[in-house]
């Protein structure tokens, strides 16, 4: 078993190593009748709007628009971020994963935080993130602990 300290990778070029880690950590890709019977597992892309210091390197220095989007996965969800000609992905378990909605929506998790804008391309994925939200109470739904009168 290894221990991964950092969970976000730079997924500009194919590595083997990076899809036995994100298998690891947040399980592998739906199958394709699961996709289907979710009616997809993947958003729209979205503007970023602000992240936490630790993640500055990975936005554009210039005025450039920053976008991502999210994919579904088993036990947590890959957000996928565009720096000009460089991909990074973002892994977060739904046992870490906090969202909150407020002008947008925000992603925390791990010390770090993405903030989506609240725009057109946020608007139309909010039967993903309703999707999301149900997906992740089915996770912690696993774990609850019975309530005893």
């Amino acid at each position: 078993m290894y221990i991964y300290i950092d969970m976000i990778l730079n997924t500009t070029h194919y590595n083997f190593d990076h899809k036995q880690i994100i298998a690891d950590l947040v399980g592998g890709s739906f199958s394709l009748v699961q996709k289907l019977k979710m009616k997809g597992i993947g958003s729209k892309r979205m503007i970023i709007d602000e992240v936490s210091p630790n993640m500055q390197t990975m936005m554009n220095r210039v005025s450039d628009i920053n976008y991502a989007n999210i994919e579904l996965r088993p036990k947590g969800i890959l957000v996928m971020i565009n720096q000009g000609l460089k991909n990074f992905t973002w892994i977060i378990p739904y046992y870490q994963l906090v969202i909150y909605k407020v002008n947008g929506s925000s992603l925390h998790a791990q010390g770090r935080f993405i903030h989506f804008r609240n725009s057109k391309t946020f608007k139309e994925n909010k039967k993903f993130f309703d999707k999301l939200l149900d997906e992740k109470v089915k996770y912690d739904m696993q774990y609850a602990i019975p309530e005893f009168i």
